[in-house]
């Protein structure tokens, strides 16, 4: 005989979330930070290349720049 555990308490293999553990506090608050700080070096780029006349450089870096800081606050708040 085997022992068999009921498959309805395996978690579901398609749900990416379903058997990951929520990262600490403390951690997701230091990923945060340091995705704040690459948001605004990205938004200094942006700023410069604006300024120096790069308009295409200057989209560029305000996308990195909200890409950056959407990451960063998913990882703080869904972590």
């Amino acid at each position: 005989m085997t022992d068999r555990s009921d498959p309805t308490d395996s978690p579901d293999p398609t749900d990416p979330e379903a058997g990951r553990e929520r990262r600490p506090l403390i951690e997701r608050i230091g990923m945060a930070a340091i995705a704040a700080a690459l948001a605004v070096l990205f938004g200094g780029v942006a700023v410069a290349a604006w300024a120096g006349g790069e308009p295409f450089l200057a989209v560029m870096g305000w996308i990195g720049c909200l890409m950056t800081a959407w990451v960063g606050g998913l990882t703080l708040f869904r972590g």
